[in-house]
């Protein structure tokens, strides 16, 4: 058995109906924005990721970084993608449906995320689809944005999962 999820972040408005322990493929409005967040980013785990991961000197070694293109040391766009796959699959995503996900369309970088941004993940519902084939489940497409504090967009991708579909009440 998988222990509990221990949550650091929080909704930043208005979230959705169900909560992510109860939540399927119904519960996501089409046209509906929700945001979680808060959550600060520091040099060490930068250059950890990026020491395992993504060994740039832009992202490992803060004096090189300074001098590089970027001003500083910055995160490996992987690490982005990862802090903002924490967000999602913690508040947004099903915990009981979720059925995995065959991928992202257009992922963008449009701004680094530096040592000291505070991150937040807005969703958008772009289409909830139940299956033709398989009517236990569907297909969700939600556009992503991770943001900083000041609103600067530094991720932007759409994913497509598949979510069983809700319990039938008789």
């Amino acid at each position: 058995m998988r222990p509990p999820r221990q949550i650091a972040t929080r909704s930043l408005g208005p979230d959705l109906a169900a909560g992510p322990e109860d939540r399927y493929l119904e519960d996501y409005p089409v046209g509906g924005v929700f945001e979680y967040g808060d959550r600060l980013v520091t040099a060490s785990e930068i250059v950890a990721f990026a020491t395992a991961f993504d060994p740039q000197d832009f992202h490992v070694d803060e004096e090189t970084a300074a001098a590089g293109p970027f001003g500083g040391l910055i995160a490996s766009g992987f690490h982005t993608n990862a802090l903002a796959m924490r967000l999602f699959a913690d508040h947004y995503l099903s915990w009981v449906a979720s059925l995995g996900s065959p991928g992202f369309d257009a992922l963008t970088w449009p701004a680094p995320v530096r040592p000291g941004d505070r991150l937040r993940l807005r969703t958008t519902v772009l289409e909830v689809r139940p299956s033709s084939s398989k009517p236990d489940r569907g297909v969700l497409r939600t556009g992503l944005e991770l943001r900083t504090d000041q609103g600067v967009v530094v991720m932007s991708t759409t994913i497509t999962n598949l979510l069983l579909r809700g319990p039938v009440l008789d």
